[in-house]
């Protein structure tokens, strides 16, 4: 019997959202992750809305901000608007948010708006470094054995905005035609981008010359964790200097007072002299890739030809899935935002997003192990 195609509305339904959502959903474990990461925030958020005036307009809850900002992460959504219209009749969303069936959905300039005071205080950083603490808790870390790496990050900007900075041509006349770049000599000292100053014209290999940032991860080598992030402008010193700093905060990091091997494996980028040395003076072992063709590596024989440093080689490969699922799945091939903190706030909130999914998967592993 062929069924009737009517649609009848009840007057009242008489259901949780939570009832919407599977039990097995992906978004089950990561919520609770996320709350519990959040709930150790609450000082941090008391302090960031300290100083407003009494009876002023309550903002958007800094919870339900970054929980939104992630979500946005996880399920690709490319844009606010676009997010804002989603929520409005995405049960998913409004339940791993926090806003109930009839809560009103944010205007976009407003969430845009309230996600610059997250940039002031540093709520991003300090969320991804509660869920870094989380896997440390769960021993999903070695604490010991890190890998470095780093990667182009597109910005919003194209060639046709990256104009002289004194906005006159090569023959210093006003530059009426800055769109127009044919036949001229273009550099970062000399010019800048209308649109994303922060930005520097950069190529890796043999593509092309575009604006970039650039983006760097520090790795955790037994389960390819990102354990540090961090955005610089794109230049050929960029991910040795960050390596040193991101590698220094983990050292210091460690708890007793014991000497512990640390190593750190990166790929023939890093094989410069200075670097070895700098790492070699906090009594990191450089298990960094030997650098050959046409001269001799500063890596020591003696450190490439034992065992770990195969291992490390080996392991550091796992951080290219971190950058690959910020590309493809984070939106960070080509960065939607403008202004190096802003790029740095998404970059951050991604690894924490990639983390997140991480450790749900592993936690399964674990969960079937016993069983």
């Amino acid at each position: 019997m062929r069924g009737a195609d009517t649609f009848t509305e009840s007057l009242f339904t008489m259901r949780h959202l939570d009832d919407f959502v599977p039990a097995d959903h992906p978004l089950r474990v990561i919520r609770i992750m996320v709350n519990k990461a959040l709930e150790k925030m609450d000082d941090l958020f008391a302090q960031m809305y300290a100083a407003d005036i009494k009876g002023g307009r309550p903002s958007i809850a800094p919870e339900k901000l970054l929980r939104a900002m992630l979500i946005q992460v996880l399920y690709s959504v490319r844009s606010e608007r676009q997010f804002m219209e989603q929520t409005q009749y995405n049960l998913l969303f409004r339940w791993f948010i926090g806003l109930a069936m009839d809560d009103a959905v944010w205007v976009p300039t407003v969430f845009s708006k309230n996600r610059e005071r997250l940039i002031e205080h540093d709520a991003v950083v300090e969320f991804f470094n509660q869920i870094v603490q989380q896997a440390q808790e769960q021993e999903l870390l070695s604490g010991e054995h890190f890998s470095v790496d780093g990667t182009l990050i597109q910005a919003w900007a194209g060639h046709k905005s990256f104009v002289r900075k004194d906005r006159r041509d090569d023959d210093g006349n006003a530059n009426a035609n800055a769109g127009n770049f044919k036949d001229q000599r273009r550099s970062n000292h000399t010019h800048e981008s209308t649109t994303a100053g922060d930005a520097r014209l950069y190529r890796k290999g043999k593509t092309a010359s575009e604006l970039h940032f650039m983006g760097h991860t520090l790795t955790d080598n037994r389960h390819g964790l990102v354990v540090s992030a961090v955005v610089t402008q794109a230049d050929g010193h960029a991910e040795r200097e960050a390596a040193k700093a991101m590698i220094n905060d983990a050292r210091q990091a460690l708890p007793g007072d014991e000497p512990i091997t640390i190593t750190l494996g990166a790929d023939k980028g890093y094989d410069a002299k200075e670097f070895i040395e700098v790492l070699q003076e906090m009594n990191v072992l450089p298990h960094v890739a030997q650098n050959k063709s046409g001269r001799q590596s500063a890596v020591p024989e003696g450190i490439a030809d034992s065992e770990g440093y195969a291992i490390s080689q080996q392991k550091r490969k796992l951080i290219e899935q971190g950058f690959g699922w910020a590309k493809t799945v984070g939106h960070m091939r080509q960065v939607l935002v403008r202004g190096i903190k802003k790029v740095d706030q998404m970059f951050v909130l991604t690894m924490a997003g990639y983390n997140l999914t991480r450790l749900r998967s592993l936690g399964q592993i674990r969960l079937q192990g016993r069983a």
